[in-house]
């Protein structure tokens, strides 16, 4: 549930960025303009598969391996023992629990253990991505790239008067290395299935569980606190588009690469836009390059990719 609360948080934010062109980052250079909309579109496709991940994988941790007894051959085991139990156990949690495929399997390893581990950790490290770059997206507010405005939950600093600082994004991102700790030891204790046993079931349990509450506290402190509440400077985000050199690809099928580049050079070099600057070299004239260069068409681009509900939305 938390999970689907923080992508549905998301976007609802994609919608409601929808119209509002910023400059594309790569490399952390400046790249061809995008959406905001289909950042944020792209963080809640993230979270979207992490759930299907991690949903797919509980499918196998409800094998449970009773009856097995002490080698997973089931020497004195009632008949009937191990079926009635889980009977019980299903009245009791609501959870339909299934009996082992192989015993030997599921005794001498915990495979379930680990790759529910691993589906918890590429949800953490989408949630890492997404708290950093709405991180560097807040930053500023007049040296960095303040292209969104988070909520002032923590107004000031111990020293620094009127600062705010993205204190949940830092919450997210430490919760998210602990819980890729929590999987390296996991990964590390499913290894230790020496052969008809792997006695470190306790501590692979212990940080699974730790890993679930992290991440489930962290989901709706990301979504409520800093999500839900995010604003974003479209004026700047335009006016930083505009600024961008990369804007010049658009210029290639038109005067080719080679011209284009050297376009953006004498550009940097004069201060003039692009479209002054490629008027000025007499390539084309100011109409023609005014509509290569709208930075919403290139934003857009064809987005044939996206799926119909997104370009709806």
């Amino acid at each position: 549930p938390a999970l689907g609360q923080l992508a549905d948080a998301l976007a609802d934010k994609a919608v409601e960025f929808g119209a509002i062109v910023k400059p594309g980052r790569t490399h952390l250079m400046d790249a061809t303009p995008v959406m905001l909309g289909d950042e944020f579109g792209g963080y809640a496709a993230q979270i979207r598969e992490s759930i299907e991940r991690i949903t797919s994988a509980q499918t196998r941790l409800v094998r449970l391996p009773l009856g097995g007894t002490a080698t997973g051959n089931g020497l004195n085991t009632p008949p009937g023992h191990a079926a009635r139990v889980r009977e019980l156990l299903t009245e009791r949690t609501g959870v339909r629990w299934q009996p082992p495929l192989h015993h030997f399997a599921v005794q001498g390893g915990q495979d379930a253990l680990v790759e529910a581990s691993a589906q918890l950790r590429g949800a953490a490290l989408a949630m890492f991505k997404i708290a950093n770059d709405i991180r560097l997206m807040a930053s500023g507010p007049r040296t960095g790239l303040g292209e969104l405005m988070l909520t002032e939950l923590q107004p000031g600093s111990s020293i620094m008067p009127g600062k705010t600082n993205p204190v949940i994004c830092e919450v997210v991102i430490q919760v998210c290395a602990q819980v890729v700790g929590n999987d390296t030891a996991i990964a590390f204790a499913g290894s230790r299935g020496e052969l008809e046993l792997n006695v470190y079931l306790p501590v692979m349990a212990r940080n699974l569980l730790e890993s679930v509450d992290l991440l489930a506290g962290s989901c709706t402190s990301l979504a409520k606190k800093t999500i839900v509440g995010l604003r974003a400077d479209s004026e700047r985000c335009r006016r930083l588009a505009e600024l961008s050199p990369a804007v010049a690809t658009a210029l290639n099928l038109e005067i080719g690469y080679d011209r284009a580049a050297s376009v953006v050079k004498s550009s940097l070099a004069s201060g003039r836009s692009l479209v002054d600057e490629v008027v000025e070299t007499g390539l084309m004239s100011r109409e023609r390059a005014a509509e290569l260069l709208s930075v919403e068409a290139m934003a857009r681009g064809t987005q044939d990719h996206l799926t119909a509900q997104h370009r709806d939305a």
